[in-house]
């Protein structure tokens, strides 16, 4: 089995920063995508940035220039800087990975894992 842990998360003023971590453990196989997620309270989940296997990185549109997301495969560990935060970034963050994991008899199966989240509350 695969576990995520987040960590990072707390309470900040607007325009502070913030570091997110995510570490894989577990029966990893390899990992494709490493993305983070947020949920304010009642709204919906989104996607906020990702990472390919190979370094390749996408944001939500109101974090471009904010937000960095980077990796260490050596460490199966994802992380998000978060700079110049504001009030509206508030909200549980979710790491998500997906890849392979180890499964009996050598043979490999797929692996889509979420995080317990970590709160981020930016004050005006």
């Amino acid at each position: 089995q695969v576990q995520l842990v987040e960590s990072g998360g707390g309470l900040v003023q607007a325009g502070g920063s913030l570091r997110l971590a995510c570490e894989a453990s577990g029966s990893i196989y390899s990992v494709n995508d490493m993305d983070w997620y947020r949920q304010a309270p009642g709204k919906q989940r989104e996607l906020v940035a990702g990472i390919s296997s190979i370094g390749v990185s996408k944001y939500k549109d109101s974090v471009e220039g904010r937000f960095t997301i980077s990796r260490d495969n050596a460490k199966n560990t994802a992380y998000l800087e978060m700079n110049s935060l504001k009030p509206e970034d508030t909200g549980v963050y979710y790491c998500y990975v997906d890849g392979l994991q180890h499964a009996a008899h050598g043979m490999r199966t797929g692996m889509r894992v979420w995080g317990n989240g970590t709160l981020v509350t930016v004050s005006s």
